[in-house]
């Protein structure tokens, strides 16, 4: 499965779907992993480490979205995010 992580982008949330140590064992688990560039910056997780994890860094959300199966993130998607949104795409929102 193909699973994406967008920088969230509702203010002064700074978390994200998915932590380098999950990548980790999610890739383990013969699964590819797509991180948009700095999503998990505001809590101290770099790009570096997701890479490391396994993941491939994407730029924009609309790469993100377009080869992604399954989307993990904290908050619902905004309306403003609805054009890019394909209509295959599962979601998983972690409510923590």
């Amino acid at each position: 499965m193909k699973i994406g992580v967008p920088k969230e982008i509702k203010n002064h949330e700074y978390r994200v779907g998915l932590t380098p140590e999950s990548v980790a064992e999610i890739t383990k688990n013969n699964h590819e992993v797509f991180i948009q560039k700095d999503a998990g910056l505001g809590i101290g997780f770099f790009n570096e480490a997701y890479q490391k994890a396994g993941a491939t860094i994407l730029n924009t959300p609309q790469e993100l979205y377009d080869i992604s199966e399954l989307i993990v993130k904290v908050k619902e998607p905004f309306q403003k995010n609805f054009n890019i949104l394909a209509t295959n795409i599962l979601f998983l929102l972690i409510c923590i």
